[in-house]
């Protein structure tokens, strides 16, 4: 895909299904081609039936190989409550004689913080060093080349059911495709939605979809936690579906245009037709507790995976909201009610051409980050060293 200047990032989502092909040029990235259509054997971010996904997947991009865009690798999202986040830390002796770190020391100690231990379905698919330790001395972002004679890593360790990984890698591969990259779908919204400045103050982003709302928590300019919980925007509708017994497609509709986390209009009757005689006549007042109950579970939830860090209320820059279920109106005064932070939605860029959607989030993001991926990759191109361990944690899947 380098060759052509091409990068396709793929968001499988529990509703949609999103492919986004940025061009690369010298003034930055552009849109080149852009799907969206219904997910199919994906559940709460799991892929369930990944038979059927591939041929979904293998007819939506032969469609863009008739557009002439050929694509046979993509960057990738990871989803599904399955996912959780463990702090490690590795150690090793410095290897060479001069005591100089090298590249081949820094991937034994990434490797040596590996060593945990875990049930046998579950399995590490990415490590992200935090900060490096030479003979005792912390804080240290960049060893390579620095004298010392112990070499210690602190890590965020990502895991997953190793079932529900292979299902993923196993579907993209049947459909034809190349993994470059599979990244959780928080850290991706994260680097389309997220300043430098708000990961290095402390900040967490929520990226609230349909099936999974995905948190990532910065600090320090570092992922410190990670974690997904399994319920997202289609519990609101399926809540609202029961609360005025109606069709899920109905229930939809509604939320989309009625919906609010606040009332307003008092005792309110709204009405929507279901048909060219059939009308359903119902309560903002009911409809909006109906959504500011489940959105305020959903918020508390998000609060206790702060306080397992110790960053309740603590987070300078604040929760940053983003993914299509941040598109409800009121969300972020209910949001700053709960967590007692600033709130503000958070728009991706990055990519000229494109609209600053919040559902797009994650795979603006995944594209961003093939971006930064392949010109670290160009920069090391001209060096012996190669791809330095420090600078990136990417650990790549190919065809078998």
């Amino acid at each position: 895909m380098g060759k052509t200047n091409l990068i396709c990032g793929l968001d499988l989502g529990t509703q949609n299904i999103k492919i986004l092909i940025a061009k690369r040029t010298p003034e930055g990235l552009t849109m080149s081609n852009y799907q969206e259509f219904p997910s199919f054997g994906v559940r709460r971010g799991v892929v369930i039936q990944p038979e059927e996904l591939s041929r979904i997947l293998r007819e939506n991009f032969l469609k863009i190989k008739e557009q002439n865009q050929q694509i046979n690798s993509i960057y990738l999202n990871i989803g599904g409550a399955h996912l959780f986040s463990i702090s490690s830390r590795g150690s090793i002796a410095v290897s060479r004689a001069d005591q100089k770190i090298s590249e081949e020391d820094i991937s034994r100690v990434l490797e040596a913080a590996k060593t945990i231990n875990l049930p046998s379905n579950k399995e590490i698919f990415d490590v992200i060093p935090r900060e490096f330790i030479i003979d005792g001395e912390k804080g240290i972002k960049d060893p390579l080349g620095l004298k010392g004679i112990r070499l210690e890593a602190e890590v965020l360790v990502l895991a997953g059911f190793s079932p529900y990984l292979n299902n993923l890698t196993r579907t993209i591969l049947d459909s034809g495709l190349q993994i470059l990259d599979m990244v959780p779908s928080s850290i991706a919204a994260g680097r389309a939605c997220l300043s430098e400045k708000q990961k290095e103050l402390g900040v967490a982003i929520l990226d609230i979809g349909a099936g999974t709302c995905d948190l990532a928590i910065f600090e320090e300019g570092d992922l410190i936690h990670l974690a997904v919980l399994p319920i997202g925007s289609a519990n609101i509708t399926n809540d609202i579906a029961i609360g005025l017994k109606t069709d899920i497609e109905i229930a939809e509709r509604i939320k989309i245009e009625f919906g609010n986390c606040f009332l307003k209009g008092g005792q309110k009757r709204q009405k929507i037709k279901l048909g060219e005689e059939e009308t359903l006549i119902f309560s903002q007042k009911q409809l909006t507790n109906i959504i500011a109950a489940r959105v305020s579970e959903i918020l508390r939830e998000i609060n206790k995976e702060l306080k397992k860090i110790s960053k309740e209320r603590l987070l300078p820059a604040g929760i940053v909201l983003t993914g299509g279920g941040a598109k409800l109106p009121g969300i972020v005064e209910l949001a700053k009610k709960e967590f007692h932070l600033p709130v503000r939605l958070g728009k991706p860029k990055g990519i000229e051409d494109l609209d600053e959607d919040l559902s797009l989030a994650t795979v603006i993001g995944l594209v961003l980050l093939g971006q930064d991926l392949e010109k670290e990759t160009e920069k090391s191109s001209f060096s012996t060293a190669g791809i330095s361990s420090k600078l990136k944690r990417f650990f790549k899947i190919f065809i078998p």
